[in-house]
């Protein structure tokens, strides 16, 4: 089969690697890619946005699958115009996407399916929007409504800094994601991300895995997209687990019916918040997450193209996911200055003898190969450094050792990532 991927980041990489493992592949298309797709796949240079361009390249190369990595062209509408015209598509249509499109969208989905989460209220109005901040108090979150490329999201620990970023979004600092703000209360607790397989209404649960956004160590710094990631989660008990089980069942369950005018097929992220009164949903999210995606891909046994397939198809009764036993651990190289301004084009030195390592596999985020043929940083995510183990520790020490022997000027990375969860929950505490 030849299967078209779309997206440039990590994500992809992963995505890519684990689809090309499958016998069902016969040639794997990514755009554009970056530079360790290309060495595993075909890049290409392909405008998703020119709709008939796209279908053109569909049907010229014989497309069986098309996976859509990121969010944005799925709030776009991608997967609309391709299953229009038949093609099996992975990846929610535009209704669907509204799930992560519109954190206004989202959590009325979540209050009116009963769907635990944080309590909001929803402002077009900038005056109405600080009245309500001033009320509430500090901690509060502010939430740009629509995609601002993972940073329209403001933890605010001071009423000063809640009305600053409340008057960020209305002065455009987000263009129209910011034109409505959504302000919720600030849920405490440690944070775990369960990815589904959701398709005719069905979920199908991934192995759960733990994000680390914060750029610095010890969890301070600004947020940024992931700095690193493990999975399975030591800190999750059997109670929460179940109970993350049927919240995502639930959501799955609801997007099957009206209002969306299709049922929803690829994968739904739940951002679960594991308060003292339960987990509870902090956002919902169309796509495999970045870097949960480079943990939770390597340790599944099953075909992913076969259940990209049901999925994309609507045959729940054929997915069907095995998973290993095997601890991963993953990350993130990254260049100085991220997530604020920093510099492309430094070389890359290092991998082929980082991969050599057992259990060691790196996923570009942001690479590209020069004329030369040399590797070179090309975003503020650079690298992703997973390594599996059968311990906890032995994959974290793993990951370590990797990143050592990976270089270029100014690699920045977090040196404590795992570290609370093999102190254990009351690291949470202090």
């Amino acid at each position: 089969m030849n299967i078209l991927l779309i997206g440039s980041g990590g994500r992809e990489h992963a995505i890519a690697w684990a689809l090309q493992k499958s016998p069902n592949t016969d040639v794997l298309y990514v755009a554009p890619g970056n530079g360790g797709t290309a060495e595993i796949a075909e890049n290409v240079d392909l405008d998703i946005a020119d709709g008939e361009a796209l279908l053109s390249f569909v049907h010229e190369r014989n497309i069986g699958l098309v996976v859509i990595g990121p969010e944005a062209p799925l709030v776009d509408g991608v997967a609309d115009l391709l299953r229009a015209d038949g093609v099996p598509v992975f990846g929610p249509n535009a209704d669907g996407a509204q799930l992560e499109g519109s954190k206004a969208y989202s959590k009325a989905f979540m209050e009116a399916n009963d769907i635990p989460t944080a309590a909001y209220g929803r402002f077009d109005d900038e005056d109405a929007a600080l009245a309500y901040v001033r009320e509430q108090g500090a901690p509060i979150v502010i939430k740009a409504d629509g995609l601002a490329a993972g940073k329209g999201v403001v933890v605010a620990e001071t009423v000063e800094d809640a009305e600053a970023a409340v008057r960020a979004c209305f002065d455009g600092a987000f263009g129209d994601a910011g034109s409505t703000v959504v302000i919720e209360e600030c849920m405490t607790g440690p944070e775990c991300s369960l990815l589904c397989f959701v398709t005719a209404g069905q979920s199908f649960p991934m192995a759960p895995a733990q994000d680390h956004k914060r750029a610095y160590d010890g969890d301070l710094g600004p947020n940024t997209g992931g700095m690193g990631v493990y999975s399975p989660v030591p800190i999750v008990t059997d109670e929460e687990m179940a109970a993350m089980v049927t919240i995502m069942e639930k959501a799955a369950a609801a997007t099957a019916v009206a209002p969306f005018t299709s049922d929803y097929r690829g994968t739904l992220y739940g951002g679960f918040m594991l308060t003292p009164e339960g987990p509870k949903i902090v956002e919902f999210n169309v796509r495999f997450g970045d870097p949960e995606t480079q943990v939770v891909l390597p340790r599944l046994e099953s075909d992913l193209v076969e259940v990209m397939l049901a999925v994309a198809e609507g045959r729940p009764e054929d997915v069907q996911l095995e998973w290993s036993d095997d601890w991963a651990v993953s990350v993130v190289l990254a260049s100085e200055g991220y997530p604020g301004a920093y510099e492309k084009g430094k070389v890359i030195l290092g991998i082929e003898e980082a991969e050599e390592l057992p259990g060691v596999t790196v996923f570009h985020a942001g690479t590209r190969r020069n004329y030369d043929g040399e590797l070179l940083t090309n975003g503020g995510r650079v690298l992703n450094v997973v390594a599996k183990g059968d311990s906890f520790e032995e994959a974290r020490e793993r990951a370590y050792e990797a990143c050592d022997l990976i270089n270029f000027e100014g690699k920045m990375f977090r040196h404590d990532i795992g570290k609370k969860a093999l102190q254990g929950r009351s690291a949470w505490d202090e």
